[in-house]
């Protein structure tokens, strides 16, 4: 007996998932390491407290936990989910489920964490979502430039007689023009994978190339941009492309910030594997409830944006092996993560 109990004490302290015994009472009688992390609350402090007052605690939960027990008591087990809300504000979500009876007096609760599950498969949802666009960009790009070349090669016959009376429609028409051609150009990438030469280039150097470009559009909306590089950080990576994401995601922060401001750009090692490239802006930020959406073909949160730019720069930076983090408070600004790998011997 002395065996089995020491076997079971194991088995129970050390389980990757969270396990809650109690009573008949609904009093914690056991509760393990695991499920101490997850409730982010010592063992100490846990033992006999009241099962509802455990979940009541974190996230008004009451009702549910109700709701989960009586089924148990009706049916002997039940399984959940649940989305709790932690103190740095990222969503858990979590599985549970109740066996009554596990030994005589005493329930058991396993509490599974979830959470990086359910991100893999909204990043899963979201990839297919760009597949089935890509497929569909393909025929209606390639049906609208078949126009759009006729278009372009009549206004320039007829340039010069247009130009002499009506020099501003002129000017509306091409740059309009240039727009849908712009439009479609960003159709067609995601179309079909394009092909990317990899080479090994210093992404500090990318970003103050793209910086300079960018410099004197910075300058007509009072915006300043800071940097702060790490020396030596070498990707393998395709610059053009990448100079893209780059030009994207500043382009966005200037348009932000109409009024002025700064932008504050960082490159540094996150570990022997990974750097974090920073761009923050010091907008009106973006609601939580947005954030979730970005990167989808046509979501935007600028007024005459298509979203189609963030949207290539995610499949940009998908296709280097990277990821894309927003982070972003309103009224405050808001703040992109792109974290690539560093290139190996």
């Amino acid at each position: 007996m002395r065996e089995s109990e020491r076997k079971f004490r194991i088995i129970f302290d050390e389980s990757m998932d969270g396990l809650i015994l109690w009573n008949e009472t609904y009093q914690i009688v056991d509760i393990n390491g695991s499920a101490e992390r997850i409730f982010g609350l010592p063992k100490e402090k846990l033992l006999g407290q009241s099962l509802f007052d455990l979940f009541n605690r974190l996230e008004k939960k009451k009702q549910e936990i109700i709701n989960h027990i009586d089924y148990v008591a009706k049916n002997g087990k039940q399984n959940s989910t649940m989305i709790i809300k932690k103190n740095d504000g990222r969503l858990r979500h979590f599985d549970y489920s109740t066996k009554r009876g596990i030994v005589d007096g005493l329930n058991l609760t396993v509490v599974i964490d979830v959470t990086e599950k359910v991100e893999v498969q909204e990043q899963l949802r979201k990839s297919d979502r760009l597949n089935i666009i890509g497929e569909l960009a393909a025929g209606i790009a390639h049906e609208i430039r078949n126009p759009m070349t006729a278009l372009k090669g009549f206004i320039q016959l007829l340039e010069p007689s247009i130009r002499a009376e009506h020099s501003l429609y002129y000017d509306v028409i091409t740059s309009e023009l240039a727009r849908m051609d712009s439009i479609i150009n960003e159709f067609l990438i995601l179309s079909k994978p394009q092909e990317i030469r990899f080479l090994e280039k210093d992404v500090c150097q990318i970003m103050q190339e793209t910086i300079d470009l960018l410099n004197a559009q910075a300058v007509l909306y009072n915006v300043q941009i800071n940097t702060q590089f790490e020396n030596d950080l070498p990707v393998y990576c395709d610059p053009n492309q990448l100079k893209k994401v780059f030009i994207n995601f500043i382009k966005n922060a200037i348009e932000v910030m109409p009024n002025g401001g700064e932008i504050s750009i960082s490159i540094n090692r996150i570990n022997e594997q990974y750097l974090q490239i920073s761009i923050q802006d010091e907008g009106i930020g973006i609601p939580k409830d947005r954030l979730k959406r970005l990167g989808e073909p046509f979501y935007t949160t600028k007024e005459k944006g298509t979203g189609l730019g963030l949207m290539v720069s995610y499949r940009i930076i998908e296709e280097h092996n990277g990821t894309i983090q927003v982070e972003s408070e309103e009224g405050i600004g808001t703040n992109f993560k792109l974290v690539l790998p560093l290139s190996k011997e």
